[in-house]
C-alpha cells in the first residue's frame, strides 16, 4: 500500500493506493481530513480530476467539521463543566497550603481539584491531561483485553496519545494500537468501539470485508455510535497550541 500527500485546489489530501476496484474519498473528523483511497492501476491526473469533480462535497463536509460546535478553551476554575466518560462533572476547586496535588471525582457530578491559590493554568491543565491519561489507560486494558480474547489474536499493547485526525490507529506488526486521549471524554461505549475497531485490523489490516464482518458480528449497532461519536462535540485539545503534548 502506497501513501502520498497532493495538494489539489487548495486541500492538502492523502492519497492511498490500495487493491480495490474504484475510488473512494473519505472526509474524516474532527478537521475534514480529506482521504482518497485509489487502485493501483488510476493515474494521478484520473484521481486529480475525481477530486476535482467531488470538490463541492469535499467542501461542504469539511465546512461540517469545522463549524461544528467545540468546548470553550478551559480555565480550571470552581463552575466549569468537564466531560468525563459522557457524563458532565462540575468542577470544585479546593485551594489547599499544602499536600499533594490531585484530580478527582467526588460523587455523580462533581470533579473536585486540589491545587495550591498560585497553581497556574499550565500546571493545572496538565494535571487534568494527566488524570484522563489514567482513567483512560484503566478502563481500556479490559477492552483490550475482552476483544483480543473474542477475536482470538495475540493481546496488542495499547498507547495513549493526542491526536488530530483520528479517534485510534494500530499497527499490527507491533502488535500495538493507539488510542486518542479525547476518548477520555466520550461514552464508554464509543471507547469500546474504537477498541474494537483497532483490534479487529489484527484480523485483516485493511477496511475489507473480512474487517466489515467482524465488526457485525461482534458491534451490530458499530455504525450508530461511530456517527454518534463523530458527531459529537469536538474538544479544544486540538486547538490550543500552548498546551504540553502528552505523547
Amino acid at each position: 500500500m502506497n501513501t502520498e500527500w497532493v495538494h489539489i485546489a487548495g486541500v492538502d489530501i492523502e492519497v492511498v493506493q490500495k487493491p480495490i476496484k474504484n475510488l473512494h474519498i473519505g472526509v474524516y473528523p474532527p478537521d475534514g481530513r480529506v482521504r482518497v483511497a485509489a487502485p493501483p492501476s488510476m493515474s494521478a491526473d484520473a484521481v486529480r480530476i475525481a477530486v476535482l469533480t467531488r470538490l463541492p462535497w469535499i467542501e461542504r463536509k469539511r465546512l461540517g467539521f469545522l463549524q461544528q460546535a467545540r468546548e470553550t478553551e478551559r480555565q480550571y476554575v470552581s463552575g466549569e463543566t468537564h466531560w468525563f466518560f459522557g457524563r458532565p462533572l462540575r468542577l470544585h476547586v479546593d485551594e489547599i497550603n499544602h499536600g499533594r496535588h490531585r484530580v478527582y471525582p467526588d460523587g455523580a457530578t462533581t470533579l473536585r481539584m486540589r491545587v495550591a491559590e498560585t497553581t497556574d493554568w499550565t500546571a493545572r491543565n496538565r494535571l487534568v491531561h494527566n488524570w484522563y491519561r489514567r482513567e483512560l489507560r484503566d478502563r481500556s486494558q479490559d477492552s483490550v483485553a475482552k476483544w483480543a480474547r473474542t477475536l482470538e489474536v495475540p493481546e496488542p499493547r495499547c498507547g495513549i496519545k493526542r491526536m488530530r485526525t483520528k479517534w485510534g490507529s494500530c499497527n499490527p506488526s507491533t502488535g500495538r494500537i493507539w488510542l486518542n486521549l479525547s476518548l477520555a471524554k466520550k461514552p464508554l461505549n464509543a471507547l469500546d468501539y474504537v477498541v474494537l475497531h483497532e483490534v479487529a485490523h489484527f484480523v485483516s489490516p485493511r477496511h475489507d470485508e473480512a474487517f466489515i464482518n467482524v465488526l457485525d458480528r461482534f458491534m451490530p449497532n458499530w455504525r450508530q455510535v461511530r456517527r454518534d461519536l463523530n458527531s459529537s462535540l469536538l474538544d479544544s485539545w486540538t486547538e490550543q497550541a500552548r498546551s504540553s503534548i502528552i505523547a
